[in-house]
């Protein structure tokens, strides 16, 4: 007999109970789902309404940088010595690019890219961000921009791009004093996000590296300006919406004097040394000239690790500006100011005089400290012991006085410290005191090193442009200014002159010790290559050791390398009664300074004095 099935009852009450409260519960999380959808649609729509409008127009509107030019650089005169000339260059997105290397090879059958320069962009791409453009090729011919265009479709990721780059006309003329611009590298990057600069230099890809164009990028660099454009969802421009248009840099006025430079170029003729001519009323820098020099126009465009390998491993150091980085022993050409130091601490008088036969000693010593004339020069006073350079003169004066007053006097002459030119490459030179020798060489002082110094010798160097500065306050007769480069700086409206810095002037306790010195300089002049020169000058020359010769020994040029021989050297200005122009020049290894620097400093004055009157002087 089958079972009896079990018949359930079923509570219709409780379960429609059940059913509201489920729907009640599913009522309210829709509510609750509703309301914070349209919170979130009132907070879109109305609260954050400005902030994504003006995303949404940051992706629709895409602002482009637009780098200025940069400012053009003049001589004095108003001759340009630095501009900006159009140029088309090979940019490469490597990003774009799967295989490199091999497009490479393929781009060279379109246009010439030789192996090396393949090489140096293979390692520039190493340490670059693939999604921006690298310059491949600089200054395309208008044949090989028209031969790619032709073939660009082969080489997506490549394109030819125009600007402006720096150029320097007179080549290897100025290279030291103007410097040069060359890509903006991680250093310059780090350097300008320091100084809160970075935002201006969104656009530029190149910044001054040395000279006066490092000196015064703020000047010469100028202000970007932009392009506003709407692009669409792929980033293609449609349209642009706003232009704002970049402000060049300044032009600026350089106190160079463009012929007296070239007549220094032709002079020293790749010679190793340096001329620095200076105006000493107001101290602005004429000439600034260190040979042999190199063409700045290489750094512009990229130059190639074989061509600077070459410039760096030179023999004669093309890269360093002598001018202000070289250090040589002043010798002779510091003479007058230890002449002027003995009569202004009454060490001599005009009238003192001494025996000189040949050498001078050390009081209880043997040794023998020789005069260039190895006979010596008799009785002479101050102004025979300057005419004739007499060493042994110096000698005695040195001992006289004593080192650490040497040094002190000198201080404000400029030895020993940077003049505080108007670009960076700036060397202090030493004016050793005991003091000194202590710091650097934790050693006593001797006087035999005070007896080297006495003639510009020993530890004692100086810069060029140290020595024509020095030159040119005793010329001034104490009167001081910063030397500088900078003229005037011109922009949109106006050209103004940049400010005289004059320092405060040395004062002598007798002012005749200026006529004193000065007048032997004159007489030096006149006995020797001024004599019939249509103007009045004065001078000194100097020939300084590079190496000690022994006591006994008798120095031989020919017997000795030729970079072991003697530096020449000389100082000299012009006119003598109200000087206009103060050189110094040195020569590496040219041996005696009368007879090599000499006729360098009588040329350069000429070119100066005797020029075309049609031309003045400013």
């Amino acid at each position: 007999m089958a079972p009896r099935k079990r018949i359930t009852m079923h509570d219709h009450a409780a379960e429609a109970s059940l059913f509201k409260r489920r729907a009640l519960f599913t009522f309210v999380c829709v509510v609750i789902l509703l309301s914070i959808l349209v919170a979130n649609l009132y907070h879109l729509q109305i609260l954050s309404y400005k902030d994504y409008a003006t995303r949404s127009n940051d992706n629709r509107i895409r602002v482009v940088p637009v780098a200025p030019s940069r400012g053009l650089i003049y001589d004095r005169h108003g001759k340009l010595l630095a501009e900006n000339q159009p140029f088309y260059s090979l940019e490469l997105i490597p990003e774009k690019i799967k295989d490199v290397p091999e497009v490479l090879r393929e781009l060279s059958l379109v246009i010439p890219i030789s192996a090396d320069e393949q090489e140096d962009f293979l390692v520039s791409l190493k340490h670059h961000r693939r999604f921006k453009p690298l310059t491949l090729k600089n200054r395309l011919t208008e044949e090989q921009v028209a031969l790619f265009s032709v073939n660009q479709h082969k080489f997506p990721g490549i394109s030819v791009v125009a600007g402006l780059k720096r150029h320097y006309p007179y080549n290897s003329l100025m290279t030291h004093a103007l410097g040069y611009v060359g890509r903006i590298n991680d250093r310059d990057q780090a350097a300008l996000r320091r100084s809160e600069q970075w935002k201006n230099y969104a656009a530029t890809k190149d910044i001054g590296k040395l000279g006066i164009e490092k000196f015064y990028e703020s000047l010469l660099h100028g202000k970007p300006g932009h392009l506003e454009e709407e692009v669409n969802n792929r980033g293609r421009t449609i349209r642009t919406l706003k232009s704002v248009a970049p402000q060049p840099g300044q032009d600026i006025y350089l106190t160079l004097d463009l012929k007296l430079q070239q007549k220094a170029m032709e002079l020293l003729d790749g010679r190793r040394g340096s001329v620095v001519a200076i105006d000493p009323r107001d101290g602005g820098i004429l000439a600034l000239l260190s040979s042999p020099s190199y063409d700045p126009n290489l750094f512009v465009h990229g130059i190639s690790s074989k061509a600077y390998n070459k410039l760096l491993s030179s023999k004669s150091k093309p890269l360093i500006n002598r001018a202000t980085q070289g250090q040589y022993a002043p010798a002779s050409t510091v003479k007058p100011h230890l002449a002027l130091l003995g009569l202004e601490a009454k060490t001599v008088t005009p009238k003192t005089r001494i025996w000189d036969p040949g050498f001078w000693q050390i009081p209880g010593v043997d040794r023998k400290y020789r005069d260039w004339k190895r006979w010596g020069h008799g009785w002479v006073d101050v102004t025979s012991a300057l005419i004739h350079s007499c060493d042994t003169y110096f000698y005695d004066l040195a001992y006289k006085t004593g080192v650490d007053k040497i040094a002190e006097f000198m201080g404000p002459f400029g030895f020993g410290e940077r003049t505080g030119v108007d670009i960076f490459e700036e060397s202090a030179g030493i004016m050793p005191s005991k003091e000194w020798k202590r710091l650097r060489y934790n050693q006593p002082w001797y006087i035999g090193d005070t007896i080297s110094v006495g003639i510009g010798q020993g530890y004692w160097t100086t810069t060029p442009l140290q020595l024509a500065n020095a030159a040119a306050i005793m010329a001034n007769k104490g009167r001081r200014f910063t030397p500088h480069l900078l003229k005037s700086i011109k922009d949109n409206t106006s050209k103004i002159d940049t400010p005289i810095d004059e320092l405060a002037p040395i004062v002598l306790k007798n002012p005749e010790n200026w006529d004193i010195v000065n007048k032997a300089m004159q007489d030096t002049a006149q006995k020797k290559r001024f004599k019939n020169a249509g103007y009045t000058a004065a001078m000194k020359t100097g020939t300084a050791q590079v190496i000690s010769v022994a006591e006994d020994a008798k120095y031989d040029a020919d017997a000795i390398a030729e970079h072991f021989r003697d530096n020449a050297l000389v100082i000299a200005y012009a006119p003598y009664e109200n000087p206009t122009i103060v050189l110094a020049v040195v020569l590496e290894n040219a041996g005696w300074g009368g007879a090599n620097a000499g006729p360098v400093a009588k040329a350069l004055l000429d070119e100066y004095m005797l020029r075309d009157t049609l031309e003045p002087l400013q």
